[in-house]
């Protein structure tokens, strides 16, 4: 979301004297530039995971080693995607590792001269009953010069000329802490808010280059998590343009638009939407229908175990959406989609074809919130208008959203009314708002209490995590960052006794 802050900055800026600023303070380049740097791992599909990193120089010929021992890299995978895109230093390099073994960790050396072993949990089948859990953390920034402190008071600035990957981030460091808690982590948009440069005064005659600079700094912050866990993101609007503030686009040059920096760095990591592993034949026919019209990074699925997530693009790409040409956030983003109605589509047959005795839980993740105790500008009714009812048609069990900087909870609810069964086997979704991880605009206070609204927190940076416990059972848990301490959790309990839901 955009600030004030960053409007009055904007009005500012004729007052002030050029070269009186300093410059925006990059990272240091490597004398070895084929060293890797802001790993990111990604599902890619059945046992298939993607290994993304970048360079500080194009590699002919990407690869990756790795094996099930740390010591016995026996395996090799190579692919010639090197890409990069006006304005940034780096290329974006993507590797693919195929025919896994599920739920197994593996070891990788992303080949370099300059570069470590580091490991990964492979993907569990689609269906697997094992419990397990991963994280929801939307709306996370960096730390550091161009970005906050870690203590509660995010009034204060730092002013630290340059943070290396130390995981000082509270929402990162209790990440890195409990990495052997979770499985994965999404992260529906929002990512390293580069587009925020403005509200740093040594920016502000050197956007292009503050814009590059906290990109290539966050990514750096979160590489130990996201080169660890599988981690799927989705856009948010901070991943737009490099400027967030209305009618102030003109500021970015052509390379740092429409939404270019995610579409290099996600695009080829990213999963389209997986086959079907129903023996139902029209469920095998929607999840081919869904695969053809999937657009990753934008809108796709993936399974893992219990559970079938769909991400969305609550930015584009559906009537009245926010970033479009036209849109209410004045970014003059996308569409991506071939035809308008093509997300919306694609969602339809990707819900059609969940089989629930396959993957009894349905997740949707996405960025903007359509309910929020914030303000009605934080609640997007144009993608409710266009989700919610796919969402409530095919039985979604759990929506999870960001954009809002706190922590909420709601009862299951559908047009703006809480179901009647509450947590016990109700139809409509439950809803949640991750959207307090942390980043340079700060929290968002805890607005008015809502008659379907079960919990709200807006003190301290904090996420979620998803406990997948049985075919039955979904417990969420708000875990404050800082110390772990655990704020709100709840328990979803579903029948699943209908394999393909249609209400």
């Amino acid at each position: 979301m955009a600030t004030s802050s960053s409007l009055s900055l904007v009005k500012g800026l004729p007052l002030l004297a050029a070269g009186a600023i300093a410059a925006a303070t990059y990272p240091a380049i490597p004398a070895d530039l084929s060293t890797p740097v802001q790993q990111r791992l990604a599902l890619n599909g059945p046992g298939s995971v993607t290994v993304g990193w970048n360079t500080y120089k194009q590699l002919p010929q990407p690869c990756v080693n790795y094996g099930t021992s740390p010591t016995s890299l026996t395996s090799k995978k190579c692919s010639t995607n090197s890409v990069t895109y006006a304005t940034s230093r780096t290329w974006a390099n993507v590797v693919t590792l195929t025919n896994l073994t599920p739920a197994t960790t593996y070891y990788y050396k992303i080949v370099s001269t300059n570069s470590t072993v580091e490991h990964f949990f492979s993907a569990r089948t689609p269906g697997d009953t094992t419990p397990f859990a991963f994280n929801a953390v939307i709306d996370l920034g960096v730390y550091g010069r161009d970005g906050y402190t870690i203590d509660g008071d995010v009034s204060k600035r730092d002013s630290i000329p340059l943070i290396d990957p130390s995981l000082n981030h509270t929402t990162i460091g209790r990440l890195a802490s409990t990495v052997d808690s979770y499985e994965f982590i999404v992260h529906p948009g929002d990512i390293g808010y580069a587009d925020d440069w403005i509200l740093k005064a040594h920016n502000w005659f050197d956007g292009k280059d503050g814009y590059q600079a906290i990109t290539e700094e966050f990514f750096n912050q979160l590489a130990p998590i996201s080169g660890r866990k599988l981690y799927m993101t989705s856009p948010g609007n901070h991943e737009a343009s490099c400027q967030e503030v209305p009618l102030t686009s003109g500021l970015c040059p052509a390379g740092q638009k429409n939404f270019t920096d995610f579409i290099n760095r996600f695009g080829q990591t990213m999963p389209t939407a997986f086959a079907s592993t129903s023996a139902n034949e029209t469920a095998k026919i929607n999840a081919n229908k869904a695969k053809l019209l999937a657009n990753p990074p934008f809108w796709f699925s993936f399974e893992y175990g219990m559970v079938h997530v769909v991400m969305i693009d609550t930015e584009t790409d559906f009537t009245d959406a926010p970033d479009q040409p036209g849109g209410s956030a004045a970014l003059n983003a996308g569409p991506f989609g071939r035809y308008p109605a093509q997300q919306l589509e694609f969602l339809a047959a990707d819900l059609a074809s969940v089989d629930r005795a396959v993957t009894p839980w349905v997740i949707v993740a996405g960025h903007r919130p359509w309910y929020s105790t914030g303000s009605s500008s934080d609640r997007c009714e144009p993608c409710r208008a266009a989700f919610e009812p796919l969402l409530y048609k095919y039985g979604v069990d759990l929506a999870i959203f960001g954009h809002v900087h706190n922590s909420q909870r709601f009862a299951p609810t559908y047009n703006k009314v809480a179901d009647p069964a509450g947590m016990n086997n109700p139809k409509a979704p439950m809803y949640i708002v991750a959207g307090g991880a942390g980043n340079i605009e700060g929290l968002s206070g805890a607005g008015t209490n809502l008659t379907y609204n079960r919990f709200v927190y807006a003190d301290e940076f904090s996420y979620a995590t998803v406990n997948l416990l049985d075919a039955q059972r979904l417990q969420v848990d708000f875990i404050r960052s800082e110390d772990g301490a655990l704020l709100d959790r709840s328990v979803l309990f579903k029948k699943h006794g209908q394999r393909f839901v249609v209400q």
